[in-house]
């Protein structure tokens, strides 16, 4: 055996294991940061779907909830979106927490000192904060707003820059269609206020314009009967939840004198019985020779 030959049998003697075992420490660490994502995606999945369809999933259980009943099949939808979404996000953090772990743990392994590289990443990360604030906060807007459920699918909903009914959320981007079939895209950055048309109740509210010198006790009686009775209709019983009530004269202008009637019904249910509505009174008025505004 050559001189290079022993110096090389010596050098792996004396080095051998602990290359070996590094090595091994190595795998070891790759193997158990793959087991570790695979279980804890797994645990999100499960967490994220509902073992029955249309079951709430056991992720949305300990959050409060707001959609609407009324809402029908889009409830399931707007369940799924929202676990789907959070889900989504919880599989992308778990992901970066593992390998970002196994990551400088392989490093500390090769003899590399890691204090720098936790160092310059805390560095990098607040860096990149600032550059890129607005996609943060549309990030962390999104956040919030899908765990506090402030909107859906299916919602009808006032943000300021747009009203129509929710399309989509996303984390950066909530798309809504408006009445003219537009639609919108409004980062969630950018949503100061929420008005959501179709949580809890809504309420129905018929205005009825009527000319000067119409007889307002007469003209209450009528709204108060014909209004009774169209709400025990078949048609409008299953969306209206409450007595409806005769306000009397809204407003008085140059024009004529107001009168006002609300219902409270089922949430997104409020123009549909508001036209029926319209529909029957005016007519009830004109029957009982009520002059209506012209």
């Amino acid at each position: 055996m050559d001189v290079k030959s022993t110096l090389a049998v010596e050098w792996w003697v004396a080095n051998g294991p602990k290359i070996a075992g590094g090595l091994l420490r190595i795998i070891l660490i790759i193997v158990i940061a793959v087991v570790v994502r695979f279980l804890l995606r797994r645990l999100i999945d499960r967490l994220t779907k509902g073992s029955e369809k249309g079951k709430k999933p056991s992720l949305l259980k300990p959050l409060r909830e707001r959609a609407p009943q009324a809402l029908g099949a889009l409830v399931s939808e707007r369940r799924e979106q929202r676990a789907r979404t959070i889900g989504s996000v919880l599989k992308s953090v778990v992901t970066f927490i593992v390998y970002g772990v196994a990551f400088v743990q392989v490093l500390a392994e090769l003899g590399m000192n890691v204090t720098p590289i936790i160092t310059s990443a805390g560095i990098l990360g607040v860096a990149l904060g600032f550059g890129a604030q607005n996609l943060v906060k549309d990030f962390l807007s999104g956040m919030f707003m899908m765990l506090e459920d402030q909107y859906g699918v299916g919602d009808v909903v006032d943000l300021g820059p747009a009203t129509g009914t929710v399309e989509a959320v996303g984390l950066r981007i909530t798309t809504i269609r408006d009445g003219n079939g537009t639609v919108w895209y409004v980062r969630n950055g950018e949503i100061l206020r929420v008005g959501n048309s179709s949580q809890g109740f809504a309420v129905a509210v018929v205005d009825l314009p009527l000319a000067y010198g119409a007889n307002l006790a007469e003209a209450s009686s009528v709204l108060t009967e014909t209004v009774g009775t169209a709400v025990a209709e078949e048609a409008l019983a299953e969306d209206v939840i409450d007595k409806p009530q005769v306000l009397g004269v809204e407003k008085v202008t140059p024009e004529g004198i107001t009168m006002r009637v609300t219902v409270k019904v089922r949430p997104g249910r409020q123009w549909a019985v508001q036209r029926a509505l319209r529909a029957k009174l005016m007519p009830a008025l004109e029957e009982n020779g009520i002059s209506l505004k012209s």
